[in-house]
């Protein structure tokens, strides 16, 4: 598995464990990492997955107020918590990460709903985030 799609899994366990417990950012990256200290993870791994986690919840009202803009005919509380937080990672990286490509981040988290979530989350998940870059781009 490449760096950043693993480092991308990560961030999304670390949100919904914030999403769930209320932890800040710092508690919950250092918890995740402790747990998961013996299996060497690589440095730019954790790294990136830090980025990532900060920038969502550096960023959250913005990106939590795109999403809601773009899910037409859903509440945003009741958009399930695994599919929020795909959506917050990757409206992150189109709203704030100007390395990564646009369509990479569309399809990083479109992978991660039909890992994690499931096929019709994925298109849900693509719609939403398909609509944050085009909106970007005017």
């Amino acid at each position: 598995m490449r760096k950043r799609t693993l480092a991308r899994g990560f961030a999304l366990q670390i949100l919904y464990q914030i999403d769930i417990t209320r932890d800040t950012a710092e508690l919950a990256i250092n918890k995740f990492f402790q747990a998961q200290s013996q299996d060497n993870i690589d440095a730019e791994v954790s790294r990136f997955t830090a980025e990532l986690v900060k920038g969502v919840t550096d960023n959250l009202e913005i990106i939590d107020e795109k999403i809601t803009q773009h899910a037409l005919n859903w509440q945003f509380k009741r958009i399930a918590v695994v599919d929020r937080n795909i959506l917050r990672l990757g409206g992150y990286e189109l709203l704030f990460r100007e390395d990564i490509p646009p369509k990479v981040s569309i399809n990083e988290a479109v992978e991660l709903a039909k890992k994690y979530s499931g096929l019709e989350a994925g298109k849900f998940v693509n719609g939403i985030l398909d609509k944050i870059k085009l909106e970007k781009k005017r």
